[in-house]
């Protein structure tokens, strides 16, 4: 046999009378404090002979006694306990909203109506006092919500169904109507930040716009579409609130262009419409809506949504400014790399390969050297020095360039560049002969900006040359081989301000340019050679 209570029985009743018992209780002081809160609103006002707040604060008096009375009226013992027993809760809730709920919202509105006109005003005093009466209020009207919420849910029929008994029923009922009315702290911290608020109903678009400000929030507003649109292309807003229906251009259609353009394709965008329709979220969503909230908005869920979403992107803002950070210093690392190894190697490292090393069966090393600089360096203060070896080696490094050759590397005032390798090239030997018939001119334009007389002396070998890089902190690009210590021979012997070559550099240009040979000279490691100077 079922031990279900009996509709209107002994324990519907006693859960009536404990529920009508703790609501009077528990509403009857916030609805006090409200009432005492536009009594000291009042007194302030007539204190300051503040005329214009009279009709205000007149309306707030009328709605915080029909409060009262609706409190007295809805929930004596007897009336809530024909309302649990004889109706059904959903009628029972309705009525509960609506009574309720008109009153504290009427006092809340005309209360920050009064609050943005004593902020004006320069009213300190006034302007706590109010603020004081919405916080009372916004706590009545969030225990009224909860404890509607907790009788729709059926908590109350299952709080006191088959498995409980009728006391047990009646103490737990009070228990979670207890935590309901629990004291909150108020959320402190949230994100704010600059906001485009976009509405065609003027009232709507002024009564929001003040409430975000009183959240903290920049707000920008406009009545229209294309006025959004051009306000998002000059503005950098934090987020977006867009009304569903709008004449000319209406919300969905400012989404898609917002989505369309890079610079707020990634702004949060909230969309307000009027209508529960599943086939208008369906649209939002599709168009590109981060969140799709119905009018009236609630003011709780406005504030956590927003606060929601600005973090989320300041989150994603962060991640792009950290994104486009690690590639700035991606990309200065590839520049200091490709300043220390030729292009083609810094991808063959990058493809996987660990050792490079490779041999070319004919290249052509250059060396130059500035005539007497160890003397002139003596003489010259530190920073001089280096300041004309920076300009010398800055016209060398252009004449590599623009030669399509690869400067391997300076010592001390020596300058190493190589043709033919890291790309094998049949024309190695011409290219860098047309840099060394340069580079006497060009150093001696370097001095003369400095008030020096600088000469270079040039030296070039043709042959096989083993290439590769060396080193594991700092990469080197290096060359090796017998054919990089003839060149320096040749530019140890050469003659100042003239491109000493040897003979297989000579073979190697053939016609294009004149020779001057020179009495064969013993080359260390190689004995006797002829070789040519470049004219």
């Amino acid at each position: 046999m079922s031990n279900a209570p009996t509709p209107g029985g002994p324990d519907d009743q006693r859960l009536a009378r404990a529920i009508a018992a703790f609501v009077r209780a528990e509403f009857k002081a916030p609805v006090d404090i409200v009432s005492s809160f536009i009594d000291l609103v009042t007194e302030d006002a007539v204190r300051d002979r503040l005329s214009g707040f009279e009709a205000d604060l007149l309306k707030m008096k009328s709605s915080s006694e029909t409060l009262g009375s609706v409190i007295e009226g809805l929930l004596d013992t007897s009336a809530a306990q024909r309302s649990l027993s004889e109706r059904e809760l959903g009628d029972f809730t309705a009525t509960l909203r609506h009574e309720l709920r008109t009153p504290i919202t009427a006092i809340m509105g005309y209360g920050e109506l009064l609050l943005e006109e004593a902020r004006e005003e320069g009213l300190p005093g006034l302007v706590e006092t109010l603020d004081g009466l919405l916080a009372a209020s916004r706590r009545l009207l969030g225990g009224i919500d909860s404890m509607i919420e907790f009788i729709h849910s059926g908590s109350l029929t299952t709080t006191h169904g088959d498995d409980a008994e009728g006391s047990d029923a009646v103490e737990k009922a009070v228990a979670t109507l207890s935590s309901i009315f629990a004291e909150r702290p108020t959320p402190v911290g949230r994100a704010t930040g600059y906001l485009l608020v976009v509405d065609d109903n003027p009232s709507s678009l002024d009564l929001l716009t003040r409430r975000l400000e009183r959240d903290g929030h920049r707000v920008c507003g406009c009545g229209d579409g294309e006025a959004a649109l051009r306000l998002s292309a000059n503005e950098s807003f934090d987020l977006i609130l867009l009304d569903f229906l709008m004449p000319n251009l209406n919300g969905v259609d400012v989404l898609r262009q917002l989505r369309a353009v890079p610079e707020t394709a990634s702004v949060p965008v909230v969309m307000m419409s009027g209508s529960d329709e599943v086939e208008s979220a369906v649209r939002c969503i599709e168009a590109g809506a981060d969140d799709l909230m119905q009018k009236p908005l609630d003011p709780i869920l406005l504030r956590s949504r927003i606060s929601s979403l600005i973090e989320r992107k300041a989150l994603r803002d962060r991640e792009q400014a950290y994104v486009a950070e690690l590639r700035i210093e991606r990309e200065r690392s590839e520049q200091l790399l490709r300043a220390m190894l030729p292009g083609p190697v810094v991808e063959r490292l990058r493809g996987g390969e660990t050792v490079i090393a490779d041999h070319f069966d004919a290249a052509t090393i250059l060396f130059c050297d500035i005539v007497g600089f160890t003397t002139l360096a003596s003489r010259l203060p530190a920073a001089r020095t280096i300041a004309l070896l920076n300009t010398v080696f800055s016209s060398l490094d252009g004449l590599a360039k623009a030669n399509g050759l690869e400067k391997i590397k300076t010592i001390g005032d020596a300058y190493l560049v190589a043709g033919g390798l890291p790309n094998a090239r049949p024309d190695h030997a011409l290219a860098v002969a047309r840099m060394a018939v340069a580079i006497p001119e060009a150093v001696a334009a370097a001095g003369r900006s400095a008030g020096e007389h600088l000469e270079a002396r040039i030296g070039m070998h043709t042959g096989p040359v083993a290439a590769g890089v060396i080193g594991t902190d700092k990469f080197v690009y290096d060359v090796w081989g017998d054919t990089v210590n003839v060149a320096s021979r040749m530019e140890t012997n050469g003659v100042p301000g003239r491109v000493h070559v040897s003979e297989a550099v000579r073979t190697a240009l053939g016609d294009a340019f004149a020779y001057e040979p020179l009495p064969p000279m013993m080359i260390k490691g190689k004995g006797a050679m002829q070789t040519f100077l470049l004219s």
